[in-house]
């Protein structure tokens, strides 16, 4: 019985860790996954360790490589953003992966701005609202002005995609979606680096850029099989929806954040929409997309994890739960807010929030969870609404977890009713994308 012929994808998320097998009609005919709990870096604060997401990774490609029922033609990654992986001349890691969450000292923070045209201008050229670490360009500023002694062992400083892709084939390169993503690297006027790159000595670190079909070749003893040079996540989520659709859309993709992209808008960004964390991002092919990001998925496991030790309910309680319209209008009929966000910041939205979260004031946990939706989805509609302005569509594709939270969805749709919202047909978008790239 002959192989079926398959294409790898490593789909690599802050949190989970996913490995999928997709054959010719790109079909996903096979998955696995882990977690990998994370470390505490040299400043006690918990990053992702390499070696054994390396070692995962290289022996579950191993084995899928002697699998007798199917034959990997192609490989390829698509990876959270905001990460940045830098080896010494013997392409060793020459400092942890640092977490995006990792406090960035406001002094030296400032003093980048000083030296950039001040806050805003900076993050007007370079589509980057001011996010410190988030901005991962910022990590090499950060590296070298407060550990100049793991600064002068870099020789090579990847984004986390190409990483991977060097790891299975030993060859450096960038990508323009990992440039883009709001890293403070790019200056989209001048449509290169940003100046202070070369200013800091940082250009000669980072790979050369190449488009983001590039194919390279797997090590030898990983097969000499047509291997990408990874996408980043989001960009690569919008690639099935992009082949499929003629008429304009948006897609809303959502797990640890909410991604809301708009391939249709390509206009400048305002003061306003930066400080509501509204940027741009560059395609595969290096053009300017407008997006908006939440930090939803983290606020979401926050709070529901506080709902149920504060009313005693198992895990996945929430999962059960179907739209109730009765008790929807219940809660958005309340005058007032009665949600404290922990990550979130409705007043760059010019929403109100309680000051605190009381959840004594709720006799049961149905009604507390539709309050806590009911105040996320005003701020996510609020996100949506900034890349649809001067580029209005009629779809909204929803993929990712929140696809699947029925409430999450059904007041969106009360709320933007002059969208049609549609839960994806694509839950692995991020990985069916890293496929496409390769085909």
């Amino acid at each position: 019985m002959s192989k079926i012929p398959v294409t790898a994808v490593f789909d690599i998320g802050k949190t989970n860790k996913k490995f999928f097998l997709f054959d010719e009609n790109l079909t996903e005919v096979h998955s696995s996954y882990t977690r990998i709990d994370p470390v505490p870096d040299e400043d006690e604060f918990p990053s992702m360790p390499l070696a054994p997401l390396e070692e995962w990774m290289l022996n579950t490609f191993k084995e899928a490589l002697t699998s007798p029922e199917y034959q990997i033609k192609r490989l390829n990654f698509s990876c959270h953003g905001a990460s940045f992986v830098h080896i010494d001349e013997n392409g060793i890691p020459a400092t942890p992966l640092y977490d995006y969450l990792k406090p960035f000292p406001e002094d030296l923070l400032n003093k980048f701005y000083e030296e950039n045209g001040r806050k805003m201008t900076f993050c007007r050229a370079t589509s980057s609202p001011p996010l410190a670490m988030l901005n991962s360009g910022l990590q090499l500023y950060f590296i070298k002005y407060t550990k100049p002694d793991f600064f002068k062992r870099i020789a090579h400083s990847f984004h986390f995609p190409q990483y991977l892709s060097f790891l299975f084939t030993g060859e450096m390169v960038s990508d323009y979606t990992s440039i883009g993503c709001h890293t403070g690297l790019w200056d989209y006027e001048a449509n290169d680096y940003h100046e202070w790159v070369d200013r800091e000595g940082i250009r000669k670190l980072l790979p050369p850029i190449v488009p983001g079909n590039t194919l390279l070749k797997t090590k030898p003893e990983l097969g000499n099989i047509p291997c990408g040079i990874g996408v980043h996540d989001s960009s690569a989520a919008l690639l099935p929806y992009i082949k499929q659709e003629t008429e304009p859309f948006a897609l809303l993709s959502t797990g640890t954040w909410a991604i809301c992209i708009n391939p249709s808008n390509k206009t400048k960004l305002k003061k306003k929409e930066l400080k509501s964390d509204c940027l741009q991002f560059l395609s595969i092919k290096g053009d300017p997309i407008k997006i908006s990001r939440l930090f939803i998925g983290e606020e979401h496991k926050y709070q529901v994890e506080k709902l149920y030790e504060h009313f005693q309910m198992p895990q996945g309680t929430y999962k059960k739960l179907k739209f109730n319209v009765t008790l929807f209008e219940k809660v958005k009929d309340y005058e007032g807010k009665r949600v404290h966000f922990q990550y979130l910041k409705p007043e760059h939205y010019d929403l109100e929030q309680a000051i605190e979260n009381n959840w004594s004031r709720f006799t049961e946990f149905n009604e507390a969870y539709y309050t806590f939706i009911h105040e996320l989805t005003d701020l996510q509609t609020a996100a949506i609404k900034l890349v649809l302005d001067n580029a209005p569509v009629g779809r909204l594709f929803i993929d990712g977890g929140f696809n699947a939270n029925d409430i999450f969805v059904e007041m969106l749709r009360k709320k933007l009713p002059e969208l049609t919202i549609i839960p994806s047909d694509f839950p692995n978008g991020s990985a069916l994308g890293a496929a496409m790239l390769v085909n």
